[in-house]
């Protein structure tokens, strides 16, 4: 395959060339997104939304976010509970389906010998079954409910986000081993229960193990990537190389993988039977940083030629491009990023900086990336654009949003 094939490739297996929506995105269209992606992935940071909202918005243009709160916390007798929070890419919904093909991960993760679990356990060794015991009589609950309810214990680690109380500790503990799922959120805080009351029994009688469920999770991550390297592949469920390597082997002695070369990529590469690699693209859309089309950044440099790292940890005077910066997508490219922030008391989608990738058409660039921009300031309720001073497209960017 040449370059642009496997580019073309890799958009159409993430939704990028389906139909546009007709109507008010539903149901139908979120499971449409879902079966592209397989799962989405979660960030407490809110700076400009949060980032398992964006990529439906990426592929579906506005749509009511309730849609997707209902699918995963709010679910009806009529609209059952369509996704399920886990460990898969980093902290994720993925279909309630999908919940026990990561069973394997919780039984790692909840071993009381890991480090971290021992030491909660040799200080606290009552509070999980104290915890479960509440959750049983209270759920669903807060971490914070349950220290009221508890003590909160040792503190442990520095800083607001890390500084968590052994009540939180064990919460998480007892999330890693499935012992406790996500009810539902309040604002973003998680609000714990027990798995039979959130899941369905067929799904909670399931539990493969962990070679089978790998094979699984790697065509999944094939589907959804359409030609990738094992590393690709292996990273979209954060999957060990030994358990990758032994799926993708045995999906291409069964045919669903073939083998494949793309020109100008120096590893292996490896074509879904179900992709299609269509003619052309044409696509508009700005990316969360942690969509699936760019999450692996070392994909998103062999697949685009684009450098990109989030630079939320570098401190100010050190960043290149901004604070927390979205990749835009125009046709097969992606063509340039821009740092945004919801400005929600001034009702303002914030832009201070917006750069170009070299080689691009910037007077096109920028009248679709302007478009984009007030569609999605539309979309987040917020009246107008503004645009900052930093970076190349700023000046007209700024012409355009004014």
């Amino acid at each position: 395959m040449s370059s642009a094939e496997a580019r073309r490739t890799a958009l159409a297996a993430q939704g990028f060339t389906d139909a546009s929506v007709s109507g008010v995105p539903d149901r139908r269209q979120l499971r449409r997104v879902l079966a592209r992606t397989g799962l989405f992935q979660l960030d407490s940071v809110s700076v400009a939304v949060r980032a398992h909202y964006m990529p439906l918005f990426s592929r579906l243009g506005p749509y009511d976010r309730e849609l997707l709160d209902s699918a995963a916390w709010n679910p009806t007798r009529r609209r059952p509970r369509m996704l399920v929070e886990y460990w898969a890419h980093e902290a994720s919904l993925l279909p309630v389906a999908d919940w026990p093909l990561l069973r394997w991960r919780m039984r790692e993760l909840g071993d009381p010998r890991r480090r971290g679990n021992r030491e909660l356990l040799e200080r606290s060794p009552k509070l999980p079954d104290e915890i479960l015991t509440a959750v049983k009589e209270a759920g669903p609950v807060s971490a914070g409910a349950l220290e009221r309810e508890l003590g909160g214990g040792t503190r442990s680690g520095k800083g607001v986000w890390w500084n968590r109380s052994d009540t939180k500790r064990a919460c998480e503990l007892l999330f890693a081993a499935g012992e406790l799922t996500t009810a539902t959120r309040r604002g973003f805080e998680r609000l714990y229960d027990l798995p039979e009351r959130v899941l369905p029994p067929e799904v909670l009688a399931e539990e493969p193990d962990a070679e089978e469920a790998s094979l699984h999770l790697v065509s999944r991550a094939a589907r959804a990537q359409g030609v990738a390297t094992e590393p690709d592949l292996r990273d979209y469920y954060r999957l060990s190389a030994r358990r990758s390597h032994a799926a993708v082997s045995e999906l291409v002695e069964r045919g669903e993988l073939e083998p494949v070369r793309v020109r100008g990529w120096s590893e292996q590469a490896y074509l879904h039977r179900g992709a299609r690699t269509p003619r052309s693209v044409r696509a508009r859309a700005l990316l969360s940083p942690f969509d699936p089309l760019v999450w692996y950044r070392p994909r998103a440099e062999r697949v685009f030629g684009f450098h990109y790292r989030l630079e939320i940890y570098v401190p100010r005077q050190h960043r290149k491009h901004g604070y927390y910066v979205f990749p835009f997508l125009l046709d097969d490219g992606l063509v340039a990023r821009v740092d945004l922030k919801s400005d929600r008391k001034s009702g303002q989608l914030w832009v201070p900086g917006a750069f170009a990738e070299p080689g691009v058409d910037t007077g096109r660039v920028a009248r679709e990336l302007a478009a984009a921009l007030r569609e999605m300031a539309g979309w987040l309720g917020l009246h107008r654009v503004r645009v900052g001073q930093r970076g190349d497209l700023a000046p007209v960017l700024r012409a355009l949003c004014d």
